[in-house]
């Protein structure tokens, strides 16, 4: 094999190893898109939970205090 073969091969294997990485890191980047709208979606739940009983929860001045005091 000459210089010019082996540089070739070595080249092609180069390429080869980046095409398995961008691959890779394009399932990584699909996942955490998927986990982030998920999160997102979470979030909005919980903030809409939390406005929902801040309607029902009375101010301290309203509250009676235990039977305990």
């Amino acid at each position: 094999m000459t210089d010019n073969e082996q540089r070739l091969v070595d080249i092609e294997m180069a390429i080869s190893n980046l095409e398995r990485t961008v691959d890779d890191l394009n399932e990584v980047i699909i996942r955490q898109g998927k986990d982030i709208a998920f999160l997102q979606k979470q979030n909005h739940y919980l903030t809409e939970a939390l406005r929902n009983t801040q309607s029902v929860v009375k101010p301290l001045e309203e509250e009676t205090p235990p039977p305990h005091y």
